[in-house]
């Protein structure tokens, strides 16, 4: 529920905009659960979807609820602002750099958990990873994909970005390609750094590449914002968004550069991994997770 709604309200975020009026939610409960089922998962998906509105600042006026073969949860998040207060996403300038908020590799650690319960599966990585290591990338991608991108939004406008775009199901490269055909100038994305999570490249590469990390192609969920921003102004902003006054704190990473060009966005042949530790203890881990919202 927490992850649907903040993959919702990162269309306004990732235009700078930090305030939401109203949201929906679009909800598709499953035919194929138990009526026991459903009265103890749905509530909870619904009040993770509350509780992260709530944070927002903003809450949950309507939707709509119908029934399907699988679980669907979606919505729609609104605000009327002034102009000042949200970034045009078309605005970067040859010697921008680009930053990405959120690590890569939420598909693939979410993935491989299940394989823990097919040996099958298991087999082909367990040379180069443990059983630990994917209950931490687990737990760090649940934690990241339920993480607002509000903080992001508003230290765009501190920082002067030029554009941004959140990073969601068409993975890394496929919006940056988007977010570069809409700039006025002629301008391309030159992509040299993949921050991942521990040990999920590793996983990805054991595995042929078959999710297309490795290529900037790896869907993600309610990942980062993409932000084109200042080169002078990019480490002062990966500065801020680590200070505690806006909580826990988290990484922001220098991964390309806004060079002149043809409206593209490419990765280059070799890029660096950055592997990105856990933030999450190591014994809160639980291997069997319970029910969460």
């Amino acid at each position: 529920g927490r992850i649907a709604c903040a993959n919702v309200l990162s269309d306004l975020y990732a235009m700078g905009v930090t305030e939401c009026d109203n949201m929906l939610m679009l909800l598709g409960v499953s035919n194929k659960m138990t009526d026991r089922e459903r009265d103890k998962v749905m509530p909870l998906i619904i009040q993770g979807f509350k509780d992260a509105a709530e944070e927002a600042g903003t809450s949950v006026t309507g939707g709509q609820t119908v029934l399907n073969p699988w679980i669907v949860l979606g919505g729609v998040a609104t605000t009327v602002c002034q102009p000042n207060e949200f970034i045009m996403p078309d605005n970067a300038v040859p010697g921008d750099v680009l930053v990405l908020t959120k690590p890569l590799g939420t598909q693939v650690a979410v993935a491989v958990h299940q394989w823990l319960d097919i040996p099958e599966k298991w087999n082909k990585i367990k040379l180069v990873v443990t059983q630990e290591d994917v209950e931490l990338a687990y737990q760090e991608a649940m934690m990241n994909m339920a993480r607002l991108n509000r903080t992001a939004a508003g230290l765009m406008h501190t920082f002067n970005a030029h554009a941004a775009t959140d990073i969601t199901g068409f993975g890394i490269l496929g919006h940056a390609q988007n977010l570069a055909k809409q700039q006025r100038n002629e301008v391309s994305f030159v992509i040299h750094n993949l921050p991942v999570l521990a040990k999920m490249a590793a996983v990805s590469k054991a595995c042929g590449n078959m999710f297309g990390l490795m290529h900037g192609t790896c869907p993600e969920t309610s990942g980062g914002l993409l932000i084109c921003l200042p080169r002078e102004q990019a480490a002062r902003f990966c500065a801020e968004i680590k200070s505690p006054k806006y909580g826990e704190g988290h990484q922001a990473w220098i991964i390309g550069i806004v060079e002149k060009g043809n409206r593209t966005a490419r990765i280059i042949d070799k890029p660096r991994i950055i592997e990105v530790a856990p933030q999450v203890a190591t014994q809160s881990v639980n291997p069997t997770p319970g029910a969460t919202s």
